[in-house]
């Protein structure tokens, strides 16, 4: 596209027609090395005046320099990469140098040597390491390091969060959201490929070898008459420091006297003597091999090719751009997908499926990573040492609240969904069933549908333990949480088979019997009436966010033994089925894209779920939309938008920065610190705990708004164990009251959890 110019003042189109004309030209010129955007006309007319006296120059230097007399010499030097499904064909790498090894001839004068370059699956790397040992190959080998790797974050720092996932510009489709999957990959897939550096290894291996290197791609095959033109070529013009095959595909290899169209994407040759480097921030499917060309002014498609809006500025022409020359062509070997390689819908599906692969091969290093520190038999949100040294201390205040709730949590239960008075609009008693808390009938319709919402004030029985609420299953899912951790906690801390026991009947009846478990969905939680079918948009699955706490609490049940192997058994199934749920449901994709607490919730009860399944490929994928959803929630002055929005904004702020911490912690169980994240601003979980704090007891709308004044105190301490810069101010009590209302999103027993 052409540079931006002034309006016309006077009949526009016949200077807009000429414009194009002349950029079309430009385009289709074999000289135009960038885009019209970039590098102007003018400056093109001057490249190309300059560039016979450049030739003639680089000429007269070869001739006055030693390497001048030095024979011609050549070093090919092939990376082995990963194969990345579904753009290759897993074992694909292997195969191509099988058949290098079995049908390319030797070359005179050219050295052949081999880079294995992190490949990622360990089996597989043997394989090919194996291969090349059995057959005398001189290789060198750049290792995937796990621990390197897990130090890489996602690139999303240098995103406004207008950009990112759960913003509504985010929101991409199509090859829009493939580029920027791949662009928040980007320092992952940098690593993981490593082309550019592993090119540039190549070069610092063979320039002291070969007069002529040749860093290129593992599936690069020369016949030898391929390799004959182009010793013949660069014989011919030895003073041109770079010359360049162009690539084709691999029909009629083993046919010597085959000549083929070479029109793609080249390998290039170095002298020894270049300095030219590829620049390492390229990555796999971002034009690592590109760049170079477009700094050495290869005319080629690439000129072509549209910019995203996160992409490097295109490079300027090096001071040897110009000096190359076509020698010849070089066959690509197979992918194992050759529906990838005929003709413009299968270079459109390659372009499709590397971003696919690019993506999954991150995504699989990140699961390994986490997998690496999951432990599903290990608490994710308790401490185990704080439970611990509690055990060991006698008559401690904590330890009389903790008897005291248990003993109350003994006279409570088993619950089940059948217990409920009411019926779920499916009219099976095992759905969970809740209506929306804040939605009315309509008082100006005769039956009141559809409902209308009236924030901030609750309709009857909606509200834990009121009078009312037994119609419905959202108090007695609350009693199985809070009791089951309750009786959990006491029967680790203070001992005693009865709590366990009874704990045990809790998880049996809502989860493991067939005859009266809720079923593993809620699609009837939360329903507004008269709306999607009289099912829940979503917004209910927060009901079941107090599995981060619950899940421990299974752990410590299970390790007294109280519970059989099929049920636990059972236990995991009905949460694998919910989990299920979760992934596919179109209600959950409401609480995933969500940018209030409802979308924190959601990470926090997925990554939970994960912890304890085992799921080290979710956990990944929620610290990721974590990060990226903190910068959706969180204001340029740490504050949180929608909660202060709602008409009980104290209450949501401190709703919301609860789930945050509490996720915080799980994910800190794999090793995961979210505490360190910060946005693009700045701006991280202690920002948003300062601007809270801050305001807690300064005019704001806040202020006007009642709450338990003991709330305060878990977040406090979060931010003096997490705030670089000094503990809070010491006017703000923080109290370490054991057990708030589970509308404050604060576990039972809190002071005893992961800090």
């Amino acid at each position: 596209m052409s540079s931006r110019r002034g309006k016309a003042k006077l009949s526009p189109w016949p200077k807009i027609y000429r414009e194009l004309k002349r950029v079309r030209a430009q385009l289709q010129s074999p000289w135009s090395t960038l885009s019209s955007a970039l590098i102007s006309a003018k400056q093109n007319a001057e490249y190309r005046r300059g560039l016979g006296n450049r030739i003639e120059a680089a000429r007269e230097t070869y001739t006055a320099s030693p390497i001048s007399q030095t024979a011609d010499t050549f070093m090919l030097v092939r990376i082995i990469g990963n194969d990345l499904e579904p753009r290759h064909r897993k074992g694909q790498s292997y195969d191509n140098v099988l058949f290098i090894l079995d049908n390319e001839p030797a070359f005179e004068g050219c050295e052949k040597f081999w880079i294995v370059n992190r490949i990622v699956d360990t089996d597989e790397e043997a394989r090919i390491i194996g291969l090349l040992e059995s057959r005398r190959q001189n290789f060198h080998t750049i290792p995937f390091e796990l621990d390197a790797y897990r130090k890489i974050s996602w690139d999303i720092d240098r995103l406004a969060a207008g950009d990112l996932r759960f913003s509504e510009k985010g929101r991409a489709s199509g090859a829009q959201s493939a580029r920027y999957e791949t662009h928040i990959r980007r320092s992952k897939n940098l690593y993981v490929m490593n082309n550019n550096g592993a090119r540039n290894a190549a070069l610092a291996i063979a320039r002291d070898r070969a007069k002529w290197l040749m860093p290129w791609d593992g599936n690069c095959y020369l016949t030898g008459s391929a390799f004959q033109r182009i010793r013949s070529a660069i014989e011919k013009n030895p003073h041109l420091p770079y010359a360049v095959a162009r690539i084709v595909d691999n029909a009629l290899l083993l046919d010597q006297d085959f000549q083929p169209p070479a029109e793609e994407e080249p390998q290039i040759i170095f002298r020894a003597d270049t300095t030219q480097l590829f620049d390492e921030n390229y990555g796999y499917g971002r034009r690592p091999k590109i760049e170079m060309l477009w700094r050495l002014g290869v005319p080629g498609s690439w000129d072509r090719y549209r910019d995203d809006v996160w992409d490097f500025q295109r490079p300027s022409r090096a001071a040897e751009a110009g000096l190359f020359q076509k020698a010849g062509w070089v066959a690509r070997l197979d992918s194992g997908r050759s529906h990838l390689e005929i003709g413009k819908a299968g270079s459109v599906a390659r372009l499709v499926s590397r971003d696919q692969a690019i993506v999954d091969m991150v995504d699989q290093c990140d699961a390994r990573a986490v997998a690496a520190r999951l432990d599903t038999s290990h608490l994710a949100f308790y401490d185990e040492d704080a439970l611990g040294a509690a055990h060991a201390v006698k008559d401690a205040p904590i330890l009389r609240h903790l008897e005291a709730a248990a003993g109350q949590a003994l006279a409570r239960g088993p619950f089940s969904v059948l217990d409920k008075t009411g019926l779920a609009p499916s009219g099976d008693p095992q759905d969970y069933f809740h209506p929306a808390p804040y939605w009315w009938p309509d008082p100006d319709r005769p039956d009141g549908l559809p409902y209308v919402q009236r924030d901030g004030e609750r309709t009857p029985g909606t509200a834990l333990y009121e009078a009312g609420s037994e119609t419905y299953d959202r108090t007695r899912l609350q009693r199985v949480f809070d009791d089951t951790t309750v009786l959990a906690l006491a029967a680790t801390v203070l001992g005693g088979h009865h709590y366990a026991a009874h704990a045990a009947g809790l998880i049996r009846a809502w989860f493991v019997d067939s005859r009266t478990r809720m079923n593993p969905h809620l699609r009837y939680a939360q329903v507004r009436s008269g709306h999607d079918s009289n099912e829940g948009s979503g917004h209910g699955i927060i009901e079941l966010k107090d599995f981060y706490f619950f899940l421990d609490a299974v752990r410590l049940i299970e390790r007294t033994g109280v519970l059989g192997d099929e049920e636990r058994e059972a236990f995991r199934a009905w949460l694998g089925s919910y989990r299920e749920w979760l992934d596919t449901a179109p209600a959950a994709a409401t609480a995933f894209y969500s940018s209030s607490n409802q979308g924190t919730f959601y990470d926090l009860q997925r990554a939970s779920i994960a912890t304890f399944l085992g799921d080290s490929a979710t956990l990944a994928k929620v610290s990721l939309y974590a990060r990226e959803r903190f910068a959706a929630q969180v204001a340029a002055d740490g504050s949180l938008p929608r909660e202060l929005l709602r008409t009980r904004p104290r209450h949501y702020a401190m709703f919301t920065l609860q789930g945050w911490t509490s996720l915080a912690r799980v994910l800190s169980s794999v090793g995961d610190n979210l505490w360190q994240h910060r946005t693009a601003e700045g701006l991280g979980l202690v920002q948003a705990l300062r601007w809270l704090v801050a305001h807690e007891n300064k005019p704001h709308p806040m202020s006007a708004e009642t709450i338990d004044p003991d709330r305060l105190g878990p977040l406090l301490l979060d931010l003096a164990d997490h705030d670089p810069t000094g503990i809070p101010p010491a006017d703000l009590e923080r109290s370490t009251k054991p057990i708030f209302h589970p509308d404050e999103a604060i576990a039972p027993f809190w002071p005893w959890r992961r800090r």
